[in-house]
């Protein structure tokens, strides 16, 4: 893929392949010094990366912009997103920047920004930052008004203490647990936790790398299947899980060494939170398997649909009283839980995963078959014209008998079946998602890709 064509300025924020054509250091300055005149709240500015070997460079570029603006940073180097995110709260911090690019390949990198309360932007905050970048009308400051940076390296320590304090890690120690990290930030994180509570997380790809992944760090059944799957009954594991370089999204695989579809995460995990709190909403985007709605019922819970992107998922939460939320998440393993304030956290997740393991006395396997079966297909098709608009409406003209939700793209649902085509808002593609209770909807997913083959 071209550099050209892999920068993406957004209200998710800045995203693309680093380079000439891409992410330069004027945008990260630019994004940084938007960043430092949009917060309003007092107190220092949050930062940390991933491993990536261009996170170096953005760094700085980070740490000056913000700084002209007589924001103090607090570099936390190289940690997941969730533990910037809980050490913003910690800290009473103004908000955050988390530098890395989760899913994507080693060229790519990204800035997400944080609010004072570690949560990612509201549609709404993010419209007005995205408003300076382009005006560039930076509050710079004085030359004895710059801001100072300091470091700090207890960070991950911190965000274990909150952990532990959330799940009964002593009671986990049994589980063996083999760990795909990706080359990433979850390594870090489940290192400490196995030397300060004896937890027993096999770790493969733990290396920290900045250039080459030991794979593509996607949280996808298939990346389950060819990585990890192959190694959890031979390791004699109760459990696979796959994190990105982020540790925000996980995959999974069975003690049977069966990989599991990424779209599992949620039901699972409302399954297990629903009967057990006050909250009954789930909220998740329109691109999610409908097992979740069905998996609701069963605990008198109720699912809110909302366009794809976390500043959709914020813009719903902030709508609701926290203890009326279950949860909220995406089909990608990328999942919030009320406990922690709503942030996306693989650890979480999996901590929550084996708690329930534990607590129903099942294997993991058990779980995930005691569901009935739906069969999900991704696809995605290159973005290179502009007929996006009449594509959708060509669909939807197709689509007879359909429920039609154009929030975000065009999703159509019947009875047992339904899909979804839209436009992707961090990379150049259309995506294309179908998904049916019991087989997998073959003919209308290779309909769907020719004819958005023909006109995106």
């Amino acid at each position: 893929m071209r550099a050209e064509k892999s920068l993406r300025i957004s209200h998710v924020g800045l995203r693309g392949v680093v380079g000439p054509g891409g992410i330069t250091a004027a945008h990260v300055l630019d994004f940084a010094a938007a960043f430092g005149t949009f917060l309003s709240a007092p107190g220092p500015v949050i930062i940390g990366r991933d491993p990536r070997a261009s996170g170096v460079m953005i760094r700085e570029g980070v740490i000056a912009g913000i700084e002209a603006c007589g924001r103090d940073v607090v570099d936390l180097g190289i940690v997941s997103t969730p533990v910037i995110q809980h050490a913003i709260r910690q800290r009473d911090a103004a908000g955050g920047v988390s530098i890395g690019a989760s899913h994507n390949a080693a060229e790519w990198n990204a800035l997400k920004f944080f609010g004072a309360r570690g949560t990612y932007l509201s549609t709404a905050e993010a419209g007005e930052l995205l408003d300076i970048y382009h005006l560039r009308k930076f509050d710079f400051a004085s030359w004895d008004r710059i801001g100072k940076l300091s470091l700090d390296s207890g960070a991950i320590d911190a965000y274990l203490d909150e952990i532990a304090a959330a799940y009964d890690l002593e009671a986990l120690r049994p589980f063996k647990v083999l760990v795909d990290c990706c080359n990433g930030t979850s390594s870090l994180v489940l290192r400490r936790m196995n030397e300060r509570f004896a937890t027993g997380f096999i770790l493969i790809n733990e290396q920290i790398e900045g250039v080459n992944f030991a794979h593509e760090p996607l949280t996808t059944r298939r990346t389950v299947a060819l990585q990890l799957a192959p190694l959890v009954r031979p390791a004699g594991a109760d459990a696979g899980f796959l994190f990105d370089v982020d540790s925000d999204r996980i995959a999974m695989a069975t003690e049977e060494g069966e990989a599991v579809s990424e779209e599992m995460v949620l039901p699972v995990l409302a399954d297990y939170l629903l009967p057990g709190g006050p909250g009954k909403l789930v909220i998740t985007n329109l691109s999610t398997t409908a097992l979740v709605d069905e998996v609701c019922g069963w605990h008198g819970g109720r699912v809110l649909r909302v366009p794809v992107g976390r500043q959709a998922a914020i813009d719903a939460l902030s709508a609701y009283r926290p203890e009326q939320v279950a949860l909220a998440g995406e089909g990608t393993g990328a999942v919030m839980m009320p406990r922690f304030r709503f942030v996306y956290d693989g650890v979480a997740s999996m901590l929550a995963i084996l708690s329930m393991m534990r607590s129903r006395g099942k294997k993991l396997s058990e779980i995930v078959r005691s569901y009935p079966r739906y069969s999900i297909l991704k696809g995605e098709v290159p973005l290179v014209s502009q007929r996006v608009p009449a594509l959708l409406a060509e669909l939807q003209a197709e689509a007879a008998g359909g429920s039609v939700n154009v929030s975000d793209g065009l999703r159509v649902d019947w009875p047992g079946r339904w899909f979804h085509v839209r436009v992707s808002n961090t990379e150049p593609i259309v995506r294309v998602i179908c998904e049916q209770r019991g087989d997998p909807p073959v003919a209308l997913f290779d309909k769907l890709l020719e004819k958005v083959r023909s006109m995106a």
